[in-house]
């Protein structure tokens, strides 16, 4: 089968095309024919290889094919397999075994997997678990009453565009943070207010807030829990910078937790296959949709991964592989 391979950590170039063996699926797994992925930013993370990566994974690359996210067709699947059938579309992600960037893919049937949502296409599915899942997580941590406040931060990206859907579904009052050439695109997804952050900062505004969902922690983090209502809750969702960045970004929310200050919350999402059962609950009655900023194929898999290191990438990056007929 093809599949993009990464040999070693680097810029988008280290990323090629080739020719590897097909996986077998193990008598409880799902063999995908994989027709479409994202390049999120674990996929990033793991091919450019920030030192944090290159120590946890002994500097050696961890994961030579990657991709998380994956739609497609059920190929084969093994003996002890019983909700699934060759033939189903499905939807889901290979979660931190990456390898989603190719022709077929294996799936646990207890793992990230489930039935396509009818209305959207290969494409579309295939860009929606790590941005919806993880935006799903954390907005039930955060336990949002109707009518809070929420202001999402990096909310035209792929996490974001989930994040104003999935909040206003949960009954809250979303102010946006994006830039002015995104403010209708969010509106468009249910965003009541929008702040354009190259004219304006939401700090200083006046406004404060129950929820800030901060994406990858650029909202100037612990700067930014000034518009935040005392006891409320900060959502640090993923981070981004060098190890110095990080660890200060951790100590400052351990004090501004222990102070009672805000409830700081932190860590890796935990999804489940349910999740991907209720997203698409709310795909199939048009209150969850995906936002594709650009669509490459395999054979493109190192422009797509440029747009996605780019810092003006809107929604997601899809990923088309394999044979749609």
């Amino acid at each position: 089968m093809r599949a993009a391979v990464t040999t070693r950590y680097g810029s988008p170039e280290v990323v090629e095309v080739r020719e590897v063996a097909a996986p077998i699926p193990a008598r409880n797994e799902v063999l995908i024919r994989v027709l479409g992925s994202s390049v999120c930013y674990g996929d990033r993370m793991f091919r450019s290889g920030p030192l944090l990566i290159r120590v946890l994974t002994g500097f050696r690359v961890k994961h030579r094919i990657l991709g998380v996210d994956l739609a497609g067709i059920v190929e084969a699947v093994g003996e002890k397999v019983t909700r699934f059938a060759p033939g189903d579309e499905v939807y889901g992600a290979r979660g931190d075994k990456f390898a989603a960037h190719a022709e077929f893919a294996c799936v646990s049937e207890d793992g990230f997997l489930a039935h396509k949502p009818a209305r959207m296409t290969f494409e579309e599915a295939g860009t929606v678990f790590v941005g919806a899942v993880c935006s799903l997580y954390f907005l039930r941590k955060a336990k949002l009453v109707p009518g809070e406040r929420v202001l999402i931060h990096g909310a035209s990206g792929s996490l974001g565009v989930f994040a104003v859907q999935l909040a206003k579904h949960f009954g809250a009052h979303v102010t946006a943070v994006c830039s002015s050439r995104n403010a209708d695109l969010v509106r468009s997804l249910g965003a009541d207010e929008v702040i354009d952050y190259t004219a304006q900062d939401f700090v200083d505004g006046g406004q404060v807030y129950d929820v800030i969902m901060d994406v990858l922690g650029k909202a100037e983090f612990p700067r930014s829990v000034r518009a935040l209502k005392p006891g409320g809750r900060y959502l640090l969702v993923g981070l981004s910078g060098g190890v110095g960045t990080i660890a200060r970004a951790l100590v400052s929310g351990g004090l501004v937790h222990l102070r009672g200050r805000a409830r700081f919350i932190i860590g890796a999402a935990a999804p489940t296959q349910a999740d991907l059962v209720f997203l698409r609950q709310l795909i199939e009655a048009g209150r969850l949709r995906t936002v594709i900023g650009r669509s490459h194929t395999l054979d493109e898999i190192v422009e797509a991964h440029r747009y996605a290191d780019s810092g003006h990438k809107v929604g997601n990056v899809a990923v088309l592989i394999g044979d749609r007929s």
